[in-house]
């Protein structure tokens, strides 16, 4: 009996953690600054969130407050930058917003995978793929629109397939007008060199089945 008991519940927890990668989330702070004239005090410029729903990642690039989007050379003229040459793969349902409330840019947004050759943002490497206004002269510097966040989904994709670090080991760049305190008024690209928060979904089902298993174990010494 105990020895079915543990195999039962064994068999539950390698369940669960087969199954969490199948819908879970993690988060990167852009914290590796590559601003004109430097970064001031600032070391934490926003955060991209990447979460997997069936066979697509949805993205939520999210400015910390003060700071906008913009396109400028410094970041190959590109809004958000990471890698992607999957085949199959597009960029689709992009959405900017300020604080949470949508904004309309005049010509819409363009996503692209697969860029060839790569897009280079300078002092982070080349990616294969990026966000842009569909119109740049929308779009150039201080001619942005105010937006501190963009959304979008990948499709045919993993989140392990996109959290792919180029040879410079970069995964995403945002190009930025940083306004928050300690670098106002400075422009550039921010990304980010590894991930910062651990995937909470994949955490709780493991908690999950080690507090069963726990439970089964009290439950057995019962019975002895």
């Amino acid at each position: 009996m105990i020895t079915r008991t543990l195999t039962v519940v064994g068999i539950l927890v390698l369940g669960l953690m087969v199954a969490a990668p199948l819908a879970h989330a993690i988060t990167f702070d852009l914290t590796s600054c590559h601003l004109s004239g430097g970064c001031g005090t600032a070391t934490q410029f926003g955060t991209v969130t990447l979460t997997q729903s069936g066979t697509t990642v949805n993205f939520d690039v999210v400015l910390n407050s003060g700071n906008r989007f913009v396109e400028t050379g410094a970041g190959g003229n590109e809004l958000f930058l990471f890698n992607d040459s999957l085949a199959g793969s597009t960029i689709t349902s992009i959405t900017a917003t300020l604080n949470g409330a949508t904004v309309t840019i005049p010509g819409g947004l363009s996503g692209f995978t697969g860029i060839s050759p790569a897009v280079m943002a300078d002092g982070t490497g080349t990616f294969t793929a990026s966000v842009e206004c569909t119109d740049s002269s929308q779009c150039n510097g201080g001619s942005t629109p105010n937006i501190n966040d963009l959304h979008f989904t990948v499709t045919n994709a993993t989140i392990a397939q996109l959290e792919t670090a180029n040879a410079a080991g970069n995964f995403f760049v945002a190009d930025i007008l940083c306004g928050q305190t300690g670098c106002t008024g400075l422009t550039g690209p921010v990304d980010v060199t590894a991930p910062t928060v651990p995937e909470p979904s994949t955490l709780l089902l493991l908690g999950t089945g080690l507090v069963g298993l726990g439970f089964a174990g009290r439950l057995t010494r019962r019975r002895r």
